[in-house]
């Protein structure tokens, strides 16, 4: 509820109590005056009291055919634009630009914003969402669930010039332009159950390098049934890939589906080392941004934490499919 309804109910139930308007203004309800106002207010009409009255003002100059014409033409792009400013339609339809500002708020219409979206067109959507969210939310018991991508195309960029360190009444600052150095990959293999990732560089990505990487993880997580979350990418379905998978049992995949990644949360993982690690980094080489990748790696893990899956496979395809 909105918190001047909650304060003005407290009033009510406070005096409910017995207590007089000097011991309520005392709970930090309003002044003695406040008080009194909406006990009053509460005597006299109840409930509907404690609403806003209406106030008096000058009366409305623009009629709902007016309004409803704004609200059109907001929905329609102008020429040679992609969306109306409040100044620019106001100077079209001949109004001023905060009665044109009203009117969005009141509509809720915010013609400046843009979300992204995208629906998978996978025909095997259903079947993808429930195996995966089931993995989440009822992991099968002496295995591990492993969401495994990779982070391709890591710039190591050096700035031009040297950075300038945070500092009281200066925020941290660095030029705008940079130097390229060369890029890397990282294949990371975030352990839904711990929070804790495996992680190694490798300069390309292809098959050869996921092989790699499938073996480091056969060696560092030695017995157990593994299964293992991935994206529909090409290398984790390369021919050779699946001979390796055929001779290892262990190794169960699952895929996302198209255009879903999202639903991999070793993605969420990778948000964190950009914002943390690498977007406002200099790196003069790549052995210096693969050094600062596995130096955030190591301190990740000495605290890691788990990600809390919350979404049900009935709410994700309940948005989903449209």
């Amino acid at each position: 509820m909105p918190q001047k309804l909650v304060r003005r109910a407290t009033i009510i139930l406070a005096a409910a109590e017995g207590l007089n308007n000097q011991a309520i203004s005392e709970r930090g309800l309003g002044s003695v005056q406040t008080v009194c106002l909406w006990r009053k207010r509460y005597a006299e009409y109840g409930i509907e009291g404690l609403q806003d009255q209406p106030k008096s003002g000058r009366p409305r100059t623009i009629g709902r055919d007016r309004i409803a014409e704004i609200v059109a033409t907001t929905l329609t792009p102008p020429e040679g634009a992609t969306h109306w400013s409040a100044r620019r339609l106001a100077k079209q339809v001949g109004v001023g630009h905060s009665t044109v500002h009203r009117i969005w708020q009141a509509y809720d219409l915010k013609p400046h914003r843009v979300e992204t979206f995208k629906f998978s067109q996978d025909p095997q959507l259903k079947e993808k969402v429930v195996d995966i969210v089931g993995l989440y939310l009822n992991p099968p018991e002496q295995a591990l669930v492993l969401g495994v991508d990779e982070k391709s195309q890591i710039q190591a960029l050096s700035r031009t010039q040297p950075l300038l360190q945070l500092r009281p009444g200066q925020v941290e600052r660095h030029t705008h332009d940079y130097k390229r150095n060369g890029t890397t990959t990282l294949y990371a293999a975030l352990n839904i159950a711990t929070g804790e990732v495996i992680g190694e560089c490798h300069s390309r990505h292809r098959h050869q390098e996921f092989l790699k990487f499938l073996k480091q993880l056969d060696k560092e997580v030695p017995e157990k049934e593994l299964h293992l979350i991935l994206d529909n990418y090409g290398t984790h379905k390369h021919e050779k890939v699946q001979k390796w998978l055929e001779r290892h049992k262990r190794f169960h995949l699952h895929f996302t589906p198209t255009g879903a990644s999202w639903m991999n949360m070793v993605e969420i993982w990778f948000g964190i080392l950009t914002n943390q690690a690498i977007r406002r980094g200099s790196f003069d080489s790549v052995a210096h941004l693969v050094g600062a990748i596995k130096a955030f790696l190591s301190r990740w893990n000495e605290g890691a934490k788990p990600f809390v899956w919350a979404k049900t496979a009935e709410q994700i395809l309940a948005k989903a499919v449209r």
